[in-house]
């Protein structure tokens, strides 16, 4: 698959390990990678770059998920969202908050992640 340019992905992930886990698998597939450790560290960045997903576990310290994908969509109403969550739970009230969204449960393959996010971009060049 060629990128004309390539897609930028803003990974909001309080794990470090798996923040850098994730960074490293989305960065070998071709895809540019901001990643930071919290909610409150993204929201200044979609309100000054361009991002074309946002990647967030639902879980994080100070603001979720849900509440920063809801300030990216009245930030960036363009941005794409997925999340990544080990709880259930959470799942559904993503899917309750966000309907638009992509949640994908951990554990997962590196590789489904990035076929997901391919999946989310296919569409691309299609007219809107």
């Amino acid at each position: 698959m060629t990128m004309t340019s390539r897609l930028r992905i803003l990974l909001a992930e309080d794990e470090e390990a798996m923040r850098d886990y994730l960074a490293g698998a989305l960065q070998n597939a071709g895809y540019e990678v901001v990643a930071v450790d919290r909610g409150t560290e993204a929201v200044p960045l979609l309100e000054s770059q361009h991002f074309d997903l946002l990647l967030s576990d639902i879980v994080m310290p100070e603001m979720d998920g849900i509440e920063l994908a809801q300030r990216c969509n009245d930030i960036s109403p363009r941005t794409k969202i997925m999340f990544i969550t080990g709880f259930a739970a959470v799942t559904l009230k993503a899917n309750r908050d966000l309907p638009k969204a992509k949640v994908l449960s951990k554990p997962f393959h590196l590789r489904d992640l990035v076929l997901e996010v391919e999946r989310m971009f296919e569409d691309r060049h299609a007219p809107a």
